[in-house]
């Protein structure tokens, strides 16, 4: 199987409202993509109906050869840092080992195995000092550190993060690039909600650009292209460097 994931003419509607139109392209195995465009583009919509959280109107969409449905537990999300209640009472090994859930039958208990691959993924991250501390006590990039751990545990073969990098430190963001680096060498195939143009073609090996429809999808060089992008963000380029485009602002 050449396509990890294979998506043909998607679109999705709010109030019949299109929040995404037409949307079609495929990835391989070991691509790091980043999913970018301006604020209202649907990004964060077009990857929820990846993953089977959204109602999808026509078209057809497969992920490792079948339906969403049956290959979810090979599939890994990281959700937007907002979407999640930092205030809830649980400590970080314990969202750690959720991530292992899915992998249990409803009789069977968490175990040592489990447990050690929750140490280990903390570790990858350089959380292991954490473990017992409360979620919501940590800075928003330990907390996106934590989240990337719990994706870790999950042994998927696709993982999908929503804006990562937004509201953490340096420290943090060079620690989730290099493990998604990881990943891509060991074969997985990674989709990433990007906002920050200034890194897209250091961080991707593909870019997917898109304004509610698909503005432009293959690799970085190509599709950080002043004339795509400018398609996309209408208006919202001001900045123009050495012939490379920046978005402020948008």
């Amino acid at each position: 199987m050449s396509e990890t994931v294979k998506v043909e003419n998607i679109s999705v509607y709010y109030d019949h409202h299109p929040a995404i139109q037409n949307i079609s392209f495929s990835s391989k195995k070991g691509i790091l993509t980043g999913v970018i465009g301006p604020n209202g583009a649907g990004k964060s919509t077009l990857m929820k109906a990846l993953l089977g959280l959204e109602k999808t109107t026509g078209g057809k969409i497969e992920v490792l050869g079948e339906k969403v449905e049956k290959v979810r537990k090979k599939l890994a999300y990281v959700p937007q840092r907002s979407d999640i209640d930092w205030d809830f009472p649980v400590l970080v090994e314990d969202v750690v080992l959720m991530g292992r859930y899915a992998h249990l039958p409803w009789y069977k208990k968490i175990g040592k195995n489990e447990k050690k691959k929750a140490r280990e993924a903390l570790e990858k991250v350089g959380m292991e000092s954490y473990s017992k501390r409360q979620i919501g006590e940590l800075s928003g990039g330990q907390q996106q550190r934590v989240f990337i751990a719990r994706a870790l545990v999950q042994d998927a073969e696709i993982f999908f993060l929503d804006e990562p990098f937004v509201g953490i430190d340096v420290k943090s963001e060079e620690i989730i690039i290099n493990l998604l680096r990881n990943l891509k060498g060991n074969g997985k195939t990674i989709f990433v909600i990007h906002h920050d143009l200034s890194k897209v073609e250091s961080y991707f090996d593909n870019l997917l650009l898109i304004n509610q429809k698909l503005i432009a999808y293959g690799p970085s060089q190509e599709v950080y292209d002043p004339e795509r992008l400018s398609e996309a963000y209408k208006g919202s380029l001001h900045l123009f460097s050495d012939d490379k485009v920046m978005v402020v602002g948008n």
